[in-house]
């Protein structure tokens, strides 16, 4: 029998609703970050840099994008004929589909994958976060303490505590007590949902609570153990962690990339962060172009001005063309004369010539203000922008849009253009 000391189990079926255009059409790991890579290439280079070469995906949402990314597992040496990364999909049963209905869930009907790898203990993890951790020293930490399941937290501002699952600990980081979003949090460490358990006591756990609709880690699971008296330990975690779920932390997690000294450094030797990558020429930067703190793939031209912006691969940015404080997906395709100011463009969207975008007063967002705000413009993917047009602050244009959507070639701040037949 196959036999592992720890295998992971990486969530990555998520939607991602709060980041709107950007995932109507994949998953939210699936999403690209930081100009080459992908959300779930972060906790898969984790695994690997961790020694963990056994990763169940458990994907569910628009999934078509992720599987293809991960294919086999190349890139993160996760090709294996022993372990590896599989992909788990729901599956139909005999008589019925049935599809995850929450994180545990998803764990409780892969059950029997598990049980092949015999594993002594179980990481659970959610594929769209931006961090880097030494998993190894989190198990070590779970075994020297005894624990039957270790829940990593980091500290957050109090006021920000009800968001998160909380965890109140003794001097001995024992969990005495956790709370899923406590209107009056009694400790500031949240749960990272990021989780070690010992295989007996999650199999456990999971089968007693499995008839649970949307059966969750922080609802369920975890307050089932803490009830039964499980021995649960919190693990402190301080370095960057960043949940992207929304776009404007999106946005500024990009942004933080470019600055000076990067909190979050791509560039170091020790902890790399490994990708599919297309195979792509050099980039190209013409002797009339500025290029200020940017991150640039490969294969993208640049013939205009780039300013602190993040920039993926073969993209096109034509000449007169000034792009600040912006990001721009792979393969997407920029005018010339244009002016674009703290902007996300998707993938394969082209922007035609002498286009304004993010230059006007702010107004609120007219049909998704909690999505669609902090003067962002917002591109989806695919999408076609005319030439000769005004686009305002905290707008979503999707689809292939044409002179005669923008009223006197404008439209305005806080206004949503998303053509019919485009997933919203």
């Amino acid at each position: 029998m196959i036999k592992k000391e720890m295998i992971a189990m990486l969530l990555a079926g998520g939607q991602g609703s709060r980041l709107g255009v950007l995932t109507s059409r994949m998953a939210k790991p699936a999403v690209a970050f930081g100009g080459k890579y992908r959300i779930i290439d972060f906790p898969l280079s984790n695994c690997i840099n961790s020694g963990i070469d056994t990763v169940g995906v458990l994907t569910q949402y628009q999934p078509l994008k992720l599987n293809t990314h991960i294919g086999i597992g190349i890139p993160w040496d996760l090709d294996r004929n022993i372990g590896g990364v599989t992909v788990l999909p729901p599956y139909e049963k005999s008589g019925e589909s049935e599809w995850y209905t929450g994180t545990a869930n998803a764990i409780f009907q892969n059950i029997e994958y598990m049980e092949t790898y015999n594993p002594d203990y179980v990481l659970i993890l959610s594929g769209d976060h931006i961090y880097k951790m030494d998993y190894e020293v989190m198990l070590d930490f779970h075994k020297e303490s005894g624990s039957e399941v270790t829940i990593a937290a980091m500290p957050v501002p109090l006021d920000e505590a009800k968001r998160f699952g909380i965890v109140i600990t003794d001097e001995n980081k024992k969990i005495v007590d956790f709370e899923e979003k406590p209107e009056n949090p009694r400790s500031n460490l949240a749960s990272m949902g990021i989780y070690i358990f010992n295989w007996k006591t999650l199999k456990e756990a999971l089968i007693a609570k499995a008839d649970q609709p949307n059966l969750d880690f922080g609802k369920h699971v975890i307050p089932y153990c803490h009830e039964n008296g499980v021995l649960m330990y919190s693990y402190e975690f301080t370095g960057y962690w960043k949940d992207v779920g929304t776009l404007s932390s999106y946005w500024e997690a990009n942004m933080e990339l470019i600055d000076i000294v990067p909190e979050f450094n791509l560039y170091e030797e020790y902890w790399k962060i490994y990708t599919k990558s297309d195979i792509l020429p050099p980039q190209f930067v013409s002797s009339d172009s500025v290029i200020e703190r940017c991150i640039i793939g490969e294969g993208s031209e640049i013939y205009g001005q780039a300013y602190n912006s993040v920039i993926g691969c073969g993209v096109v940015i034509g000449e007169g063309t000034v792009v600040r404080n912006s990001i721009i997906m792979n393969q997407a395709q920029i005018g010339s004369k244009c002016t674009i100011e703290k902007a996300i463009i998707d993938e394969y969207s082209q922007i035609g010539d002498n286009v304004e975008l993010g230059l006007m007063d702010e107004k609120d967002n007219d049909t998704r203000p909690d999505i669609y705000n902090s003067g962002l413009v917002t591109i989806g993917d695919h999408t076609v922008i005319p030439d000769n047009v005004k686009i305002g602050k905290n707008t979503v244009i999707m689809g292939n849009t044409a002179a005669g959507d923008y009223q006197d070639g404008m439209l305005d701040s806080g206004k949503t253009l998303i053509k019919a037949g485009e997933a919203q």
